[in-house]
C-alpha cells in the first residue's frame, strides 16, 4: 500500500499540491484526473520518489519512502514518465531490459530475460524485439514502454506490493489500443500484490476501469473513492467548468458535454 499524509508540495511562494491525504490500495486500479494546473503530475512524481516534498509524508507499506535506497524503491516501484526520449539506437529487447537493471549488476540473468520476454509477449511487442527502436510509431514506442516498467516489477517481492505509477499513459495510442492497455492493466491487477496508479484525462475511461478515482483541483483533493461518487455533476462542473450530460448503462456511466 501507498499512503500519503498531508503532502504538501511548492516552489518558492507557489502552492502546488496542498494537504493530501489518500492511500493507494493493492489489487485495484487507482486513476487520478483533474485539469490542467490541478497537481496530478507533481502527485505522482512524489508518489514516485522523483521530488521531495515540502510537507508531509508518504510510506510504502510499512516504510517511509525517504528512507528507502534508490535500488531498494527500484526493485519494488516502477515508474512510467510523460515525457521518455531515448537518444541511442537500441534494439528494443534491449530497452525493455532497461526494465531489469535495478536487479542485476554486471549482466543480465536467466530470469531477467524471461521477464522481459514475458512482458513483450504481455503488450504484444514481442514481434518488435529485434528493432531499432528509434525507428518505431509513437504508440509502438509507448507499448515498448509499458514492457519495460511492467518488467521492472514483473516478480513478486517478499513483504512489498509492486507499484506501476503511470503518467498519462495513454499518450500516442490509438483508441483501440487505449482499451487493449487498460485491459491488461485489470489483467495485471488479478495478482493482489500489485499497485497500479495513473494519470488520465479521459473521464470516460475512468469511469469504466478505475477501482478508485482521485479528482484533483487547484491542487487539493476535491473528491476521491468510486467512479459513481466522484464523477458527480457538481464536481465535474467545479473541476473541469463544463456542464456534464451523463448515459448510464447496465455496467458504466458514460459523460458528454454540451
Amino acid at each position: 500500500m501507498i499512503q500519503t499524509q498531508q503532502l504538501s508540495y511548492a516552489i518558492g511562494n507557489k502552492t502546488i499540491l496542498e494537504d493530501v491525504s489518500i492511500s493507494f490500495q493493492p489489487g485495484k486500479l487507482h486513476l487520478i484526473i483533474g485539469p490542467n494546473g490541478a497537481g496530478k503530475s507533481t502527485l505522482v512524481k512524489l508518489i514516485s520518489g522523483q521530488i521531495i516534498a515540502s510537507k508531509g509524508t508518504i510510506h510504502y507499506d510499512s516504510k517511509i519512502l525517504k528512507t528507502l535506497s534508490i535500488t531498494e524503491l527500484a526493485k519494488i516501484r516502477a515508474v512510467l514518465s510523460q515525457n521518455i526520449e531515448l537518444a541511442f539506437p537500441l534494439k528494443v529487447a534491449e530497452v525493455v531490459m532497461m526494465g531489469r537493471y535495478p536487479h542485476f549488476t554486471s549482466k543480465p540473468k536467466a530470469k531477467d530475460e524471461q521477464a522481459c520476454q514475458e512482458a513483450m509477449e504481455f503488450f504484444d511487442v514481442s514481434n518488435l524485439a529485434h528493432r531499432d527502436y528509434m525507428t518505431l510509431s509513437g504508440g509502438e514506442k509507448q507499448r515498448v514502454h509499458f514492457a519495460r516498467v511492467t518488467a521492472q516489477i514483473w516478480y513478486p517481492i517478499e513483504n512489498y506490493c509492486r507499484h506501476l505509477i503511470l503518467d498519462e499513459p495513454l499518450t500516442f495510442l490509438d483508441v483501440h489500443y487505449q482499451f487493449h492497455f487498460m485491459h491488461k492493466l485489470i489483467e495485471l491487477l488479478k495478482q493482489k500484490d500489485i499497485i497500479v496508479i495513473g494519470v488520465v484525462h479521459d473521464l470516460n475511461l475512468a469511469a469504466k476501469f478505475a477501482n478508485q478515482i482521485l479528482l484533483l483541483h487547484q491542487g487539493k483533493v476535491l473528491a476521491n473513492g468510486s467512479p459513481n461518487d466522484v464523477l458527480t455533476k457538481q464536481n465535474i462542473k467545479k473541476a473541469y467548468q463544463l456542464e456534464p450530460v451523463f448515459y448510464k448503462t447496465e455496467k458504466t456511466t458514460y459523460l458528454f458535454f454540451e
